[in-house]
């Protein structure tokens, strides 16, 4: 399934390529050569011109499944989505406009799923106090104190944050409203600091379920989540499966995230149990691995059953 030119079931997310291909052509053709049929426009430190899709798509059927909002900036620490829940009206509105804008490239490429990962928050206090525990956690490993000051530190995270989601809700029940045929989805940030947390995610999926507002799963985000004591993968996606739309799949270790799939510590075996079999499926690795990571992350995942 993963030699190169013949399809595998696997959508390839464009930010494994990093700089290394300059065009949307180029990197189709690139997914291609892997073996590839589907891909994802991910996040980039230097997002490439888009022209010209519409005809690979007639050349070769590549489609393009899902696109996660940012995509058309430059990677930065806060992306324009995760600012749907801003309380300054001004950078909410700045939001809504970048995910419209991501809504009208998904309708011209005919992709069905726009994906808004994670929601930064905006206590300073917090964020500090966010760091110095992350910073812990690396120095310190999972000790028992260390993982019960972050227990407590989300939990308070999500009483200071409930404004935050109101507003995030209300951002993305104008956006649903515009693009009633686009499937929007939440994916929750890389870190615990992300106030997206687990209990988060239930309450707004719940609040926003007459919108069909799904969920997005991320091996690797919520294994650095799972490090620090809370859910873990199973947890998620035992909680969320039946709105599950697809899946990033990449490994990660206690302080690593976008490793291939096979090195690092993601339980593969437990993620393939629960993830419901028409989840779409996205590798999504680091730019610094190249063709051969690539190819031997999806027979990796290939010999899992996914």
């Amino acid at each position: 399934m993963t030699k190169p030119g013949i399809p595998n079931n696997y959508a390839l997310s464009t930010s494994c390529y990093g700089s290394r291909l300059k065009s949307i052509q180029d990197q189709a053709f690139g997914a291609i050569a892997m073996g590839f049929r589907k891909l994802e426009l991910g996040l980039s430190d230097k997002p490439v011109l888009l022209h010209g899709f519409e005809d690979i798509h007639r050349e070769t059927g590549m489609t393009v499944n899902s696109i996660v909002c940012g995509c058309l900036n430059p990677r930065a620490e806060n992306m324009a989505g995760t600012k749907l829940g801003s309380t300054n009206e001004d950078e909410r509105e700045r939001a809504i406009i970048s995910v419209r804008r991501h809504a009208r490239l998904a309708e011209q490429y005919a992709c069905p799923v726009v994906i808004l990962r994670g929601v930064a928050i905006e206590d300073d206090a917090l964020v500090r106090e966010g760091a110095e525990l992350h910073a812990r956690l690396v120095a310190e490993g999972s000790e028992e104190t260390v993982l019960a000051a972050i227990d407590e530190f989300v939990t308070r995270t999500n009483q200071v944050g409930q404004k935050q989601l109101e507003h995030l809700c209300r951002s993305i029940h104008t956006i649903a409203g515009e693009f009633p045929d686009l499937a929007f989805v939440l994916e929750p940030g890389m870190h615990f600091t992300d106030l997206l947390s687990f209990q988060a995610m239930g309450l707004v999926l719940d609040d926003l379920s007459r919108h069909n507002i799904r969920y997005w799963h991320d091996t690797g985000a919520v294994h650095l989540r799972q490090v620090a004591g809370l859910p873990g993968q199973g947890q998620w996606l035992d909680a969320f499966s039946s709105r599950l739309v697809g899946v990033h799949l990449q490994d990660a270790t206690g302080t690593r995230t976008e490793l291939p799939p096979g090195l690092g510590e993601v339980d593969f075996k437990l993620v393939q149990e629960y993830l419901p079999a028409n989840a779409d499926k996205v590798v999504e690795i680091d730019s610094r691995h190249g063709r051969t990571e690539i190819l031997s992350a999806a027979q990796f995942l290939v010999d899992r059953g996914f």
